[in-house]
Order: structure tokens, then C-alpha cells, then sequence
């Protein structure tokens, strides 16, 4: 199993090369370079990204299939629904985008109840604030009475979004704040999030596979539109109605 190691000025890869399920790495394309905010808004143009445990190298990936959820194919549960019409009802709840981006990063790289800490390596952690100091990384934030309790957060390049992880401290607040977070995107003329490798979880948000051929047509398009220069979310009782999300298939 033979990958190229990059210094930091090195190009990466055609992601073509990148090994296969046969490998026993499906995916893997590269190691090595760095998490300057340069490296990684190359990678993310070319259907690049950077996935390593604490103790690894930097590890470059660009999977075949792709998974990404498309907007319109977002599904609102039942359940989720109810939490909706709940909260919007109540004002101790507030969903903020952008409020506390290094702290909804350290929140999804804590321990889960289920097993250890995520791939959200202090590493990660200063390249991925980098990003966001220059308006390319965004959160989309669940606060109840004031302490953050979920979130999402992602890289943000033209009209592509690169969803990375997301975490809750109460039932359905990373729902939350990924159904805002979809309905802002959809509004805006995002038809498409990466969310990189295939879970069930995200099967059920609607999510599906597609072949990284497709996955590279679509970004090399969608990263030449416009930043979205305005990130706020609407209104909470507005989150499954007025930016159209499909809450006909719900679960």
C-alpha cells in the first residue's frame, strides 16, 4: 500500500490515484503537507479531506462513493417535527450561527457515552478556526437558557458546503441545528453537503451515496458561485416551513 507523503508545498494527487476497497484504505490518497487554511481550501476544491487519529500523520481522503445529502432530500422525522414546534414555542431556546465556532468543535471532539473521542485533533481544531477566521467555516448553534447544547459545524466554498461533524448535550439539539443549517443553505442555492462517508444516522437524514466522479462534477461548479457573505438563522418556528424542507417523507 503505496501513497505519496506531500511537504508543505507539494500539490496533492489526482484523487483518481487514491487506493481502493482492495487496498484495505478505500480512499486514501495522501499523508503528510500541513492544516494551514491554504492546504485545506485546496483540498476541499479538489473533493479532498483530512481524516487521522492524534497519533497518524495527516492523512488525506477523497472517497468513492461520496456520501452528501441533497438539500431538498433533507427529511424531517416525526419526531424532530414535535421538537420543532416545541422549541419554537419556548424562548429559552435560540439557534445561533457563528457565536462559538471553537466551541462547537471542541463539543463534537469530546468522549461519547459509546466509545472515545472523535478525529478532532488540536491540529484540526486551529486549522479548522483558521478557516473560519477567513469566513470559510461556519456553526450553526442549539443555546438553552443561554449554554450551548448542540451543534454543527462545516467548511463553506462558493455555493458547496462540507459538513464535518456535529454534537448534542440534549435530545435532537444537533438535529436542530442541522435543520437550520440545511434550510439556510438551501436558501442560498446550496443543492449540496458533503458528508464525506456512509452511516446509517446520516441514511436517515437522507443522505445517499454517489460516485466521486459526480461528487468532483458538482463541486468544480459550485465552488465558482458567489461566498455567502450573511450567515443567520431564521426564525425557529420557521425552520421546516419557509426555507421548503421536505417534511412529507418524514419517518
Amino acid at each position: 500500500m503505496n501513497i505519496p507523503w506531500l511537504d508543505r508545498n507539494d500539490p496533492f494527487p489526482e484523487v483518481e490515484q487514491a487506493l481502493n476497497e482492495a487496498d484495505g484504505a478505500a480512499g486514501l490518497l495522501a499523508a503528510g503537507a500541513d492544516l494551514s487554511p491554504e492546504r485545506l481550501l485546496d483540498a476541499y476544491r479538489h473533493g479532498i479531506f483530512p481524516w487521522f487519529s492524534e497519533e497518524q500523520p495527516i492523512l488525506w481522503w477523497s472517497t468513492d462513493p461520496r456520501m452528501v445529502l441533497q438539500t431538498d432530500r433533507f427529511v424531517v422525522s416525526d419526531s424532530l417535527k414535535k421538537t420543532l414546534r416545541k422549541v419554537s414555542r419556548d424562548n429559552r431556546w435560540e439557534v445561533r450561527f457563528d457565536c462559538a465556532f471553537e466551541q462547537v468543535m471542541r463539543a463534537c471532539a469530546a468522549p461519547r457515552r459509546d466509545g472515545p473521542g472523535t478525529w478532532i485533533s488540536e491540529e484540526i481544531v486551529a486549522g479548522y478556526c483558521g478557516l473560519h477566521s477567513l469566513g470559510y467555516a461556519h456553526s450553526s448553534e442549539v443555546w438553552l437558557d443561554g449554554t450551548l447544547v448542540g451543534g454543527a459545524y462545516g467548511v463553506s466554498i462558493g455555493r458547496m458546503f462540507y459538513g464535518e461533524s456535529m454534537f448534542a448535550r440534549v435530545t435532537d439539539a444537533s438535529k436542530i441545528a442541522l435543520t437550520h443549517l440545511v434550510g439556510f443553505l438551501k436558501s442560498h442555492g446550496v443543492s449540496m453537503i458533503d458528508c464525506q462517508q456512509e452511516t446509517a444516522h446520516l441514511a436517515s437524514l437522507g443522505a445517499a451515496p454517489i460516485s466521486r466522479a459526480a461528487f468532483i462534477q458538482h463541486l468544480r461548479d459550485a465552488i465558482t458561485q458567489p461566498q455567502i457573505d450573511h450567515w443567520a438563522p431564521v426564525n425557529l418556528s420557521l425552520a421546516a416551513t419557509r426555507t421548503g424542507l421536505n417534511t412529507d417523507d418524514a419517518s
